[in-house]
């Protein structure tokens, strides 16, 4: 799935160009969801009095609102993007203000002084009010995305890549450099996202059908303890491939 966030200050028209996007990728036969931050300190879709919010003060950790025509999920705690990405399952996910997350960033804004207070190196377009007036922005193409989406969304095609890890450097950097590097160089052309050793090694492994993320050296641990029990039983042979899948 790729992945990518759109950021900006308020009224940046953030929100439009995600609206373009959203319905241009549609149109081009992708499926798409959607991740919004909300920067509000006191933001909760559960107001106090409800039955729901009765379920989570007496205790519920997961709770469930199941109308007739939507099914709405309240976690008692704010969930980091890798969590949440992993209950999607479409082509695209595009998230709304999340600047913490290790993908390919827009940038939207009204002027060049918000686009040089929220710079990124892992911005590879500029959006919003200010493409109006710039083409381009530190040698990145600007593009409105209300006026000219077609080009705006071939070069999100173009750039935007399945979502990388974001270990901590000193838990993987197996690639030769952090998560948030390899992003960086991966938009740079500099690498590709094959770079990541994550899902090469010849192990992996699922949770109801959700691939865990590992670390080389989990990978190596894991494979070294499965081929060493397995090695021992009659109709082991070697370079055989091993499947285990527990119900």
């Amino acid at each position: 799935m790729k992945v990518l966030s759109v950021i900006g200050y308020t009224q940046s028209g953030k929100t439009t160009t995600i609206e373009m996007l959203i319905r241009e990728l549609k149109r081009r036969g992708y499926s798409v969801g959607s991740v919004k931050d909300v920067h509000y300190e006191e933001f909760a879709i559960d107001t106090a009095g409800t039955n729901t919010h009765r379920h989570m003060t007496a205790g519920s950790q997961l709770v469930t609102a199941r109308g007739l025509k939507e099914t709405d999920i309240l976690f008692q705690e704010r969930l980091d993007i890798q969590k949440i990405a992993q209950f999607y399952d479409t082509d695209y996910l595009i998230l709304e203000g999340a600047s913490d997350a290790n993908v390919p960033i827009i940038l939207a804004a009204a002027n060049t002084e918000d686009l040089d207070k929220r710079y990124d190196n892992r911005v590879f377009m500029v959006s919003g009010k200010i493409a109006d007036t710039i083409d381009s922005y530190k040698g990145l193409p600007a593009v409105s995305a209300v006026s000219d989406i077609e080009k705006f969304t071939d070069i999100v095609e173009k750039k935007v890549f399945d979502m990388l890890p974001d270990f901590d450097a000193d838990c993987c950097s197996a690639c030769g450099h952090s998560c948030r590097e390899l992003c960086m160089l991966i938009l740079q052309g500099k690498k590709k996202r094959e770079d990541c050793t994550i899902k090469s090694g010849g192990v992996s492994l699922k949770v109801n059908g959700k691939e865990i993320m590992m670390v080389p050296f989990v990978k190596k641990l894991l494979k070294n303890l499965i081929k060493g029990f397995v090695s021992e039983l009659k109709g082991y042979k070697k370079d055989c491939t091993i499947e285990i899948k527990i119900d």
